[in-house]
């Protein structure tokens, strides 16, 4: 991927008068465009449940798309055809994509704890751009795409802060938080997850921005159980970021995991590993969560959320983000 070349697709302004969806994204396309081609990134939201008739999420990855459905009906996981078909014309006519380059997704409310289910096999994976920053994606085989498109300003954020300062990053996933905060000079990073599968993708994508991953280490193990064991080494980090699943139930984990129930545990263990002057940045997607200050350990907490959403998230309910820091 050349980056002296980097560009994206310019579209028709012409709007059509049979299609309110098709409007909606063609005006959403060309508001990103501007700020996507500025910052080198190639990966966004274009369509995000704006209209009550249409409850999907459209994510643009460099020429194809993920089209997420949100069913509430407990009978039925998939879109009807006919609103399947009003998109995929929509797309193919605005962006001259063929339907290969679609890809639809089901989210239901009972699946949460399937974040991470593999539900293919067919290897298709390609990089796109975030920042100037390569991440590699599979739009295929994986319920989530390798990358959370909402977290973008956040890791702007901590990557902005590490220059010449450690990160551990737990719950880690692809590694992204890490690879960014590398990509801008981080001294170190550690990335935690669980997962062998996105422990050796998060290894790649250190490898594609030619990142070397000697001083930026990937560990497979429980977080819980690794934060147990890590207060007694001594380490101490000067940004630590914090994103677990809502609900996990990972045949490799004892107990079932609740963020509700486990964050506390996870700040204080946290804030033993903090370095003087250090943060915490911890978030959450859970709807529900409560932050309660009383149930930590005497420190310093803010909510930032207000400064995490994406220019493209129209749906300021993503994610909730609070800065740390020891009193």
């Amino acid at each position: 991927m050349n980056l002296e070349n980097f560009d994206l697709p310019l579209i028709s302004d012409e709007e059509d008068k049979t299609s309110i969806i098709k409007n909606r994204i063609r005006k959403n396309y060309r508001h990103v465009r501007k700020w996507a081609k500025r910052t080198l990134t190639n990966c966004f939201r274009i369509y995000d449940r704006d209209i009550k008739e249409y409850p999907l999420a459209i994510d643009y990855y460099d020429g194809r798309f993920c089209v997420q459905f949100f069913s509430y009906d407990r009978e039925s996981d998939d879109p009807r055809p006919e609103l399947k078909e009003e998109i995929d014309q929509a797309l193919t006519s605005i962006f001259k994509a063929p339907l290969s380059a679609i890809f639809w997704r089901s989210r239901v409310k009972r699946k949460k704890i399937e974040q991470y289910e593999k539900i293919d096999n067919q290897e298709d994976f390609f990089s796109v751009l975030e920042y100037g920053v390569k991440f590699k994606v599979n739009l295929n085989d994986y319920l989530d795409t390798g990358l959370f498109l909402d977290h973008r300003q956040t890791r702007q954020i901590v990557a902005d802060l590490c220059k010449g300062k450690s990160l551990l990053n737990l719950f880690a996933y692809t590694c992204s938080f890490s690879v960014q905060a590398a990509f801008k000079g981080a001294s170190m990073t550690k990335s935690v997850d669980m997962s062998n599968t996105y422990t050796d993708w998060g290894r790649d994508n250190f490898l594609l921005n030619n990142l070397s991953t000697q001083n930026n280490k990937i560990i497979r193990a429980d977080c819980l159980k690794f934060l147990s064991e890590e207060v007694y080494t001594g380490h101490k980090y000067d940004i630590i970021v914090i994103d677990p699943p809502t609900i996990s139930r990972s045949k490799k984990m004892d107990d079932l995991f609740d963020v509700q129930k486990d964050y506390p545990f996870l700040i204080n263990q946290a804030l033993k590993l903090l370095a003087p002057q250090g943060l915490i940045f911890f978030s959450t997607n859970s709807r529900r969560f409560i932050f309660e200050e009383a149930s930590l350990p005497p420190c310093m907490a803010k909510e930032i959320s207000y400064k995490t959403f994406p220019i493209d998230f129209h749906n300021k309910k993503i994610h909730r983000c609070w800065q740390i820091s020891s009193k």
